[in-house]
C-alpha cells in the first residue's frame, strides 16, 4: 500500500485499537481461478502469533474457504472515510489552488488464511463474535438462547477461518499536509455532516492535536 511518511498511523496503538474495534474486514484471496472477495465478520485475537490473528467464519457454498486455504490472504478494514470539500479549505480564500480529495483510515492486514472445518472451533468463534457485537445492549442474546438442534444445523452450513498475520499496513489520510488553517476549515466542515463525516472529523481532529503537542 502507498503511505506517505505523513500519512502513517499516529502510533502502534491506534493501530491496534483499531484492529480491536473491528467489527467486519474485505478478505481478498488468490485461488487458481484469479481473485475472490467476502466481506465478513472478524474478531482481532491479538494472542494469535506474533502479529496476532483475525478469526471469523464464511458460508460452507462459499468456494474461498478452500482455494484460500493455506494461501496468501488480505484483508481490508475500513476506519472513517469520507469527501472534502475544496470550499473548506483557508487556501481557498487565499489563492485558489485547491482541489477535492477523500480522507480515510485504512488498515491491510497480511497474513496466511486458514481454515476451521471444526464445529468446536467455529462454535467457539461464533459466540465471541456475539458477545463482542450483543456486549452492551440492554438484553444481549447469545447463542445459547436458541435450540440446540438449530445452532448445530447452522454450523454445519459454516466453516471457520483464522488469518494468521504476517504483516500490517496502516494509512491515515487526514489531511496532514495540509496547513493548520485548512484543516481546522475541513473539521468544521465535516462537523456540519453525516454521523460518518463527524467521525471522520473526530480522526481528524485527533491526528491534528497530537501534530500540535509535537510542534510546541
Amino acid at each position: 500500500m502507498y503511505i506517505p511518511p505523513h500519512n502513517g498511523p499516529p502510533s502502534a496503538d491506534d493501530v491496534t485499537r483499531l484492529l480491536l474495534d473491528t467489527r467486519a474486514g474485505d478478505l481478498v484471496t488468490a485461488g487458481d481461478d484469479g481473485l475472490t472477495v467476502s466481506m465478513v465478520p472478524f474478531l482481532y485475537d491479538p494472542s494469535g502469533g506474533p502479529h496476532g490473528s483475525l478469526l471469523g467464519h464464511l458460508a460452507r457454498p462459499n468456494a474461498q474457504w478452500r482455494s484460500g486455504d493455506g494461501r496468501e490472504a488480505l484483508v481490508l478494514l475500513h476506519g472513517p472515510d469520507g469527501y472534502v470539500s475544496p470550499a473548506w479549505y483557508a487556501a481557498k480564500r487565499e489563492h485558489g489552488r485547491v482541489v477535492p480529495t477523500w480522507n480515510y483510515v485504512l488498515v491491510a492486514v497480511h497474513g496466511t488464511l486458514r481454515a476451521h472445518d471444526d464445529a468446536d472451533w467455529t462454535r467457539d468463534v461464533v459466540e465471541r463474535l456475539t458477545r463482542a457485537h450483543e456486549d452492551g445492549r440492554a438484553h444481549p442474546w447469545a447463542v445459547s438462547d436458541a435450540p440446540e438442534p438449530y445452532i448445530a444445523g447452522q454450523l454445519r452450513a459454516i466453516v471457520g477461518i483464522k488469518v494468521e498475520i504476517d504483516r500490517i499496513e496502516a494509512k491515515w489520510k487526514l489531511s496532514q499536509n495540509r496547513s493548520a488553517a485548512d484543516v481546522a476549515g475541513v473539521i468544521a466542515g465535516l462537523e456540519a455532516g453525516t454521523d460518518g463525516d463527524r467521525t471522520l472529523s473526530a480522526a481528524m481532529s485527533m491526528v491534528e492535536t497530537r501534530r500540535s503537542d509535537r510542534d510546541r
